[in-house]
């Protein structure tokens, strides 16, 4: 027995190693159980679990008592094994029941899956033609058959809720149709919504597995590894899932106790949540799969190999184990307190970038590579000779790493360089003061520091564009920052400093020791009284500057000569004096309260208040002079109708003699 582990879920192979032959002596068992631990820790949980030959499907009853495992496919009509179908692969159908063979006959085609249809007592062959093949078997005879838009037809499925009937095509198509009136009612194109920007597709996709889950969910594979859940209702999937290694699906199932999906093809089983689509686990089977089946309210797993050897798998996270082997249950528990290491311990975890730097993508789909969510699993011993061929200076470069990691960490002993933005000096080097004030702050207090403006993407626009640049000699920054003076007067004198050691950099292209960013910080700041007079003296600054700009200004206004102004008319407009300019200039001069009283007293306007206490505004809209002829036009031709109307008085109906029809 073998135990995996993945995402912190135990998957024990119970199928795992060679058998014992049965001629093999007692004694000879038990010196190879000394000596071999895989024989120690094998149980032989079915005897002869094999079959003569390879299989391709395998199923469980209903009642759990029976496994079966055919060719091509089949399928159980009752709860046990006393009436089965099987599909063959030379077009024969054969019918048996608990005493053996019952009944053989056979299509037109040969077939690759079918299914039964419980309500009407139909089987739906579908295969090599484009024609869906009904055998009814209440009358025992073949009925119409279904004409799909198809070349060929892989798989179906039969929703047992609602009956629907769904066929996968080779074409990538999934049709839906009606059992009751033969008709199809939908087509899902998965060829084109499996692909997407991570997939390669090199040939075009055909559905290979399908399967209803309920009354409107339907999971479908492709034959290029994606595995697409629909919703019924809509064209376009819920979720796609890519197996990374390009095979066919073969097999989906779903879990309903947790929600979960099961796909496989010939390497791996993915097992991911269907509402969010997470991988919960994976497992890799020894050998090449054909198919997968879950054992019906319980947590074993089932599977048809390219060898003869049937799998079985437990997984406890599932379920329980069967009720004829619950000492599964217990075993498990025992393994669990003597821990062994897991299946991906000796792996590295490489993602498709990282082939390409090594220059293994031609390895994918190769037992070299095990596919996981984004990436590969590789073995870490072939992984380091490969690092070690490409680039067998790693270690030096390691070494140097380690060298300049050592220097960074002296350097940041020292007083680092400070590199102000080209926008915003003066500001940013005010943000690096207050910043190291607070670190000292935190660090005496233990206090975790806030995030710098400077090292937010938000606000990095503001150091970079100049139309951020903060104008100084506004009379609104002169006012809110009365003491900047004296401070940019000291941030300047640290500007210059850093600006002289920058260019120290590049000349001598060494990096300097810099000088102490709080060399200046002993000096204490005005108190309140020495704020109020700078705040006055800016004032009084204000007001002066203020003076001469408009003395200015009227020495402009008195040396200008006014020069007289022509307006050219617009064809079809009037002339009107410069009586309505003016005045509407002499009411926009007006204050807003002055506006309103003039507009309430032309009646244009109205205010009210309202009963909550709010104030209500009313005003009409004045009119164009084409909107005015409009109106007239609109008034003459209503009086022009109202005098050519006539009265219908005279036609009043008279009243019908005799009874009233009911």
């Amino acid at each position: 027995m073998q135990v995996s582990s993945l995402n912190e879920v135990k998957i024990y192979s119970l199928s795992y190693g060679k058998s014992l032959p049965e001629w093999l002596s007692d004694r000879k068992k038990r010196a190879l159980q000394k000596k071999d631990v895989d024989v120690r820790r094998r149980i032989e949980l079915i005897q002869d679990f094999e079959m003569p030959t390879v299989c391709t499907t395998i199923k469980v009853s209903k009642d759990g008592q029976y496994i079966l495992a055919t060719v091509v496919t089949f399928e159980i009509l009752s709860d046990d094994y006393s009436k089965i179908v099987f599909l063959h692969n030379d077009r024969y159908i054969e019918f048996h029941s608990q005493s053996g063979f019952y009944y053989k006959t056979r299509i037109p085609k040969f077939g690759r899956d079918f299914s039964y249809h419980y309500p009407s007592c139909d089987l739906y062959f579908v295969g090599a033609s484009s024609e869906v093949y009904r055998l009814n078997l209440e009358q025992g005879r073949y009925l119409n058959p279904l004409q799909t838009d198809a070349a060929e037809n892989n798989v179906c499925d039969i929703n047992s809720v609602h009956g629907l009937f769904a066929t996968g095509t080779i074409e990538g198509r999934v049709e839906c149709w009606d059992p009751r009136t033969r008709n199809r009612v939908g087509l899902l194109d998965c060829a084109l919504n499996s692909v997407t920007a991570d997939s390669e597709i090199n040939s075009l996709p055909t559905i290979s597995a399908l399967k209803f889950n309920g009354a409107l969910t339907m999971a479908v594979g492709t034959s290029t590894g994606q595995v697409l859940l629909y919703d019924l209702r809509s064209d376009k999937p819920l979720l796609v899932k890519d197996h990374q290694y390009g095979l066919p699906i073969k097999s989906v199932h779903f879990q309903d106790s947790l929600d979960l999906i099961l796909s496989a093809d010939s390497r791996i089983i993915k097992m991911w949540n269907k509402n969010s689509g997470k991988i919960f686990t994976s497992l890799e089977p020894e050998h090449d799969l054909n198919d997968v089946c879950l054992y019906p309210n319980s947590g074993m797993l089932l599977t048809a190999n390219e060898t003869p050897k049937m799998g079985i798998y437990y997984i406890p996270v599932l379920g329980p184990a069967p009720r004829w082997c619950s000492f599964l249950d217990n075993l498990t528990e025992e393994l669990e307190e003597n821990p062994e290491s897991t299946v991906y311990d000796d792996y590295k975890f490489v993602t498709k970038k990282d082939l390409e730097n090594l220059g293994l993508t031609h390895l994918i789909g190769s037992p070299f590579l095990r596919a996981y969510m984004h990436g590969f699993f590789m073995d870490i011993r072939l992984y380091h000779k490969v690092k070690l061929m490409v680039n067998p200076f790693a270690y030096e470069e390691y070494r140097k790493d380690k060298i300049r990691q050592k220097i960074e960490e002296t350097r940041a002993q020292r007083v680092q360089l400070k590199k102000l933005p080209k926008v915003n000096k003066e500001l940013a080097l005010k943000l690096i003061e207050e910043e190291e004030e607070k670190q000292k702050s935190a660090w005496k207090k233990k206090v975790k520091s806030l995030p710098n403006i400077l090292t937010d993407d938000r606000f990095k626009v503001m150091f970079e564009n100049p139309d951020f640049q903060v104008d100084e000699e506004s009379e609104e920054f002169r006012l809110l920052n009365p003491l900047v003076s004296k401070i940019s007067e000291k941030r300047k004198k640290k500007l210059r400093l850093l600006e002289q050691q920058e260019h120290r950099e590049k000349e001598e292209e060494e990096e300097p020791e810099g000088k102490p960013s709080d060399a200046e910080s002993s000096e204490s700041s005005d108190d309140e009284k020495a704020w109020v007079e700078e705040v006055r003296k800016q004032r009084r600054l204000l007001q002066q500057e203020e003076k001469v700009k408009r003395q200015e200004r009227l020495k402009e206004d008195q040396q200008t000569v006014l020069k007289p102004q022509f307006y050219e008319i617009k064809a079809g407009e009037e002339f009107r004096s410069f009586k309505d300019s003016a005045t509407k200039q002499k009411l926009m001069n007006k204050t807003l309260e002055d506006r309103l009283k003039i507009e309430a007293k032309n009646g244009t306007l109205s205010v009210s208040n309202t009963t909550v206490g709010s104030k209500q505004l009313t005003f009409t809209l004045k009119r164009s002079e084409q909107q005015k002829k409009q109106q007239e036009a609109e008034k003459l031709h209503r009086q022009e109708r109202k005098r050519l109307r006539r009265s219908a008085g005279h036609l009043k109906s008279r009243h019908r003699r005799g009874r009233s029809f009911h």
